[in-house]
């Protein structure tokens, strides 16, 4: 099974709708319904319940506003598959996702298909331009929405696999080999004002405007991202019992969690390495990025050598230097960046709003992006942000200094 989204540049909004929905069935292909209906911690969510909820996304933002004669296709599922959108209504509690074995695996299939073949109808419908304009920008933050959730889909069934003693693989092809990791060289900015923040006509989110100036001091930057072999080192060396190293709160997570070591990362009887993968187990390989860090992880990494983690405007000036290598598609990149609005930020009216606005507390930023994320969340100025904890996303860090 391939797990690269497909490639939705120039395609009509028709073929794009299709295209999208297409590759989420297709990305739960691989897995039971039992698979589908579990959920491994209170962050993650069954891969039913996304099926589900971005279905409800369409119906509900959609066809409710704009379809004659609207008929929700369950009435139920306006609680069941309701997210955070409190303009919306009442939600089923986050945590017990997993408790839903009503309704089954074929009535959601049969619960996208119903609102797929609705909005085709819609998408052909005879609409004046301001009503096709509405419909494709409400179907566009749709499939990028859907696209968030097909990442969330690759991590939250790792994490799911990674719980049974069987180990068992998501994908059943080879892994591929990473490349032997390049010296890491340091590359100089020489800072000053800067304009950071989403630009031109093509998508984006609301966090992710305005552009605007901001200043930034001369800095340095890793040419590539931090490797497997090199956290290695930092965890052969202590890094996890010395106290120094990390920040306060970090500390204390480390102690109450009993933390050693990487996410997925397991060590044998002879202390040979294992990494959990969407492979299944494979010996860690020491020129990968080392991934599924937390905030306090990286933090606590740059301390040990002799760096810092980037701000987020260093990282997005240095985003288009040529001399730096894995930007984007091996691991989202840990910023020191609390996750705040920018100036003249403005909420987007009624529960739409709701999207980024309201979580811009207690989360820091990431640059870049993953192995697991759509190409359509590629792009400098995107800003995903999660507390300083959470570490079962392909989180990593490059380090910087000053110049």
């Amino acid at each position: 099974m391939d797990m690269r989204p497909p490639q939705l540049t120039d395609m009509p909004l028709d073929a794009r709708y299709s295209a999208v929905r297409a590759h989420t069935l297709a990305l739960a292909a691989p897995l039971s319904d039992e698979d589908c209906g579990a959920q491994s911690m209170p962050d993650a969510s069954p891969v039913k319940w996304h099926m589900a909820h971005t279905t409800w996304f369409f119906e509900t933002f959609i066809l409710e506003r704009m379809e004659p004669d609207f008929a929700p296709f369950h009435p139920a599922f306006r609680v069941l598959f309701n997210s955070y959108y409190n303009g919306v209504g009442d939600k089923h509690p986050r945590a017990q996702r997993g408790l839903l074995t009503r309704p089954a695996m074929a009535q959601v299939r049969a619960y996208r298909a119903d609102v797929d073949a609705r909005m085709a109808r819609l998408l052909a419908a005879e609409l004046d331009a301001e009503q096709r304009a509405v419909l494709e920008m409400l179907i566009t933050l749709g499939l990028q929405h859907e696209q968030q959730h097909q990442e969330l889909i690759l991590t939250d069934v790792k994490h799911l696999l990674a719980q049974s003693a069987l180990l068992p693989a998501y994908l059943d092809a080879p892994r591929a080999v990473e490349p032997t990791a390049a010296p890491v060289a340091w590359v100089n900015f020489e800072g000053g004002l800067a304009e950071i923040g989403h630009a031109g006509d093509g998508f984006c989110f609301d966090n992710e405007l305005p552009r605007h100036k901001q200043y930034v001091a001369p800095f340095q930057l890793a040419s590539r991202l931090v490797t497997n072999g090199e956290y290695l080192a930092f965890v052969a060396a202590g890094g996890y019992f010395n106290a120094a190293l990390w920040l306060a709160e970090g500390w204390d997570w480390v102690r109450t969690q009993g933390v050693k070591a990487p996410f997925y990362w397991y060590q044998d009887e002879q202390g040979a390495w294992t990494e959990f993968t969407l492979h299944g187990a494979q010996p860690l390989d020491l020129d990968r990025p080392a991934t599924h860090l937390s905030l306090f992880e990286a933090d606590a990494y740059a301390h040990w050598a002799g760096a810092r983690l980037p701000t987020e405007a260093e990282w997005e000036v240095a985003s288009a230097s040529t001399q730096l290598q894995q930007m984007f598609g091996h691991c989202w990149q840990w910023t020191s960046s609390s996750y705040a609005p920018y100036p003249g930020f403005q909420v987007a009216p009624g529960a739409l709003g709701e999207y980024n606005g309201k979580f811009m507390l207690n989360q820091y930023v990431l640059r870049g992006s993953s192995c697991a994320t759509p190409d359509g969340h590629t792009r400098a100025t995107y800003r995903n942000f999660f507390p300083a904890g959470a570490r079962w996303q392909f989180t990593g860090l490059r380090l910087a200094r000053q110049h």
